[in-house]
């Protein structure tokens, strides 16, 4: 899906996104990623949900958003229990949805001018 979002500012958006790729400000990227309006992590070595582990997390840790966005590929898919557990206890809030629902929450989020965080896993 094509995504175009005007805005004033130099930030990191979603401009589109397909079950193999997400690309931000025009670049694809075809693996996972971690987005956030002002740094991008690309090459996120998590493939998928199930693997998740709370280290992987490290970099958004650094620099805590308002919300993480985990997106978890073409469907909705929860980490392992402790991990989510682990995951509620950061002081971000936290909402778990497939990655092309992440992709459009993110722009949302940022046009509100939030600061967010978006981890997102695609699917090769």
């Amino acid at each position: 899906m094509q995504i175009t979002q005007i805005t004033g500012e130099d930030q990191n958006m979603i401009t589109g996104y397909a079950h193999d790729h997400v690309a931000v400000n025009g670049v694809r990227y075809t693996t996972s990623l971690i987005l956030r309006p002002d740094a991008i992590l690309p090459s996120w070595p998590v493939s998928d949900a199930p693997g998740l582990q709370t280290g992987d997390l490290s970099w958004v840790r650094e620099n805590p958003p308002e919300i993480l966005l985990l997106g978890t590929g073409m469907q909705q898919v929860f980490p392992p229990r402790a991990v989510w557990r682990e995951l509620r206890m950061e002081p971000w809030g936290i909402e778990i949805m497939d990655t092309a629902a992440a992709c459009r929450t993110y722009n949302l989020i940022v046009a509100e001018g939030r600061t967010v965080a978006a981890a997102l896993i695609v699917d090769s």
